[in-house]
């Protein structure tokens, strides 16, 4: 069960902490305005957002001294997952540094998250990268302990994952690009990683929109 780290943890679950640790959620960027300016990240002096996710501010990486400064935020929400009796951290958007317009390269976030590892693993918990097959082997290597990955049915890349991860992969397909996909990961690596169908949104059972699906 992976929920948001101001969720609870789910009794009798293996429950995953979700971080978004390298830019904003929209309802905590005025947060960060008010108290961390300095530490988002801006393109010719404006905010830089991620263009697919509005109200979502890309965090500044770029320096060791940054990454301090981002730690003592994010590093604090990882000492409450841990408190709260969570099993493992789910850091999201580690690929920042590809909507960076260069402002951001693959060595910065990956600094960023092996300084995040060594704070969860010193605290009991697994980490898990979310996405960036491109790291090939560069995430286990940094501490990684498993991987989440969106839709690599759909962007062929789930050997990838599964050639540095072995079995500990969580896939996820999304019921907006089609259940063949689905029906093709099953066929293909059911039988060795998890893999299930949600929608897009991932709301909650009950919802009208609520779907979960598994091999």
């Amino acid at each position: 069960m992976s929920r948001d780290r101001t969720a609870p943890p789910a009794q009798g679950l293996y429950n995953i902490c979700y971080v978004n640790a390298f830019q904003t959620q929209p309802q905590e960027t005025a947060w960060w305005l008010a108290n961390h300016p300095d530490l988002l990240l801006h393109n010719n002096e404006a905010l830089a957002e991620d263009p697919n996710w509005p109200g979502e501010i890309l965090l500044d990486t770029s320096s060791e001294a940054k990454r301090a400064g981002l730690l003592a935020v994010v590093g604090g929400w990882i000492d409450q997952c841990a408190a709260d009796g969570y099993d493992a951290i789910e850091a999201d958007n580690l690929d920042t540094y590809s909507r960076s317009n260069g402002a951001l390269s693959m060595e910065d976030n990956l600094a960023f998250a092996s300084a995040l590892i060594e704070r969860a693993h010193r605290l009991g918990l697994a980490f898990g990268q979310k996405n960036g097959a491109e790291l090939e082997d560069r995430g286990r290597a940094i501490g990684f302990d498993f991987a989440i990955v969106e839709g690599c049915q759909v962007y062929d890349e789930c050997s990838d994952y599964i050639a540095v991860f072995g079995a500990n992969v969580l896939e996820i397909e999304y019921t907006d690009t089609g259940a063949a996909y689905f029906d093709r990961a099953c066929a293909a690596q059911g039988h060795q990683i998890s893999v299930i169908r949600r929608d897009r949104n991932l709301t909650m059972a009950g919802e009208p929109s609520y779907f979960y699906q598994t091999c």
